[in-house]
């Protein structure tokens, strides 16, 4: 059960990256992106295209996608995005959902359905003894850069004046523009920041193991039920999350490797039922 916990804490940061994003968006906007998931693809496709067309070193191609990935969530969210804002949250579910088809489409027609992964040479194997545990160094990278991903986020939302300027969006919209805030300048600078943690958990799951274009519905999955597990807004909230799906998907494998994912299904319905808001909502 030790090795299993361990499992999980390191999966959970995986998934923590994966929600993260989500989790902010929602928080600001009350936008569920759809296309999180294939946007996650998309961030390691980059990656692996810069290094395989243009011949960039994996760092180098890893520090080039990352402002690419804030302008692109910049550009979507103030152009696009913002005109589907409203009571009404259809809009913005359909035109996600339609960005979603476009990039499996677009990932299917440059990359084929061959999936790939991102070269990462020794690191691929390198691995810490504790005690009887066996760790992998880079799922140990992994878990440190969502924690540090989930507290930068606490923080900016906490003591900046960006944080400040969300949460007075996201509080009262028309409020906030009468005290000088433009809301869709702030809401696409929220939306740039989620598409950087979107590049970071990309690449970190092009790193950790193979991505193939249609992976994105599944990342979407585990994200969202991350971010419901813990509670929509909540940043330590959807880290706690993605560590208790992650848990229950660990215990599940343990019985059975086909019963890993069912399990944290189970958990997820189990928490809509008994406390819809989520364990660790957001509270003002």
């Amino acid at each position: 059960m030790i090795d299993t916990l361990f499992q999980a804490i390191l999966l959970g940061g995986l998934y923590t990256l994966f929600a993260l994003g989500l989790s902010l968006m929602f928080g600001v906007m009350r936008l569920t992106n759809v296309a999180q998931g294939d946007f996650i693809i998309l961030a390691a496709f980059a990656v692996i295209g810069a290094i395989t067309f243009a011949g960039a070193a994996p760092w180098l191609a890893i520090a080039i996608v990352m402002p690419v990935s804030f302008a692109v969530g910049y550009v979507l969210q103030r152009f696009v995005l913002n005109r589907t804002l409203g009571k009404d949250p259809l809009p913005s579910l359909v035109v996600t959902f339609g960005l979603s088809i476009v990039v499996q489409n677009a990932l299917m027609e440059v990359f084929s359905a061959d999936p790939r992964a991102i070269d990462t040479g020794a690191l691929a194997t390198q691995s810490l003894q504790v005690g009887t545990l066996t760790l992998g160094v880079l799922p140990l990278i992994i878990l440190a850069v969502a924690l540090v991903a989930t507290a930068g986020l606490q923080d900016l939302f906490s003591r900046t004046a960006l944080g400040r300027s969300f949460r007075a969006v996201s509080d009262d919209p028309a409020i906030a523009e009468l005290m000088g805030l433009k809301a869709g300048r702030v809401y696409a600078l929220a939306t740039g920041i989620a598409f950087v943690l979107i590049a970071i958990a990309g690449t970190m799951q092009g790193m950790r193991t193979t991505v193939a274009p249609t992976d994105g519905p599944m990342l979407l999955l585990f994200a969202f039920e991350a971010v419901i597990i813990g509670g929509m807004g909540s940043f330590w909230g959807t880290l706690a999350g993605a560590m208790i799906l992650a848990l229950a998907q660990q215990i599940g494998f343990r019985f059975d490797p086909g019963w890993g994912v069912w399990f944290g299904h189970i958990v997820f319905l189990a928490v809509l039922v008994v406390r819809p808001q989520g364990l660790f909502p957001k509270t003002r």
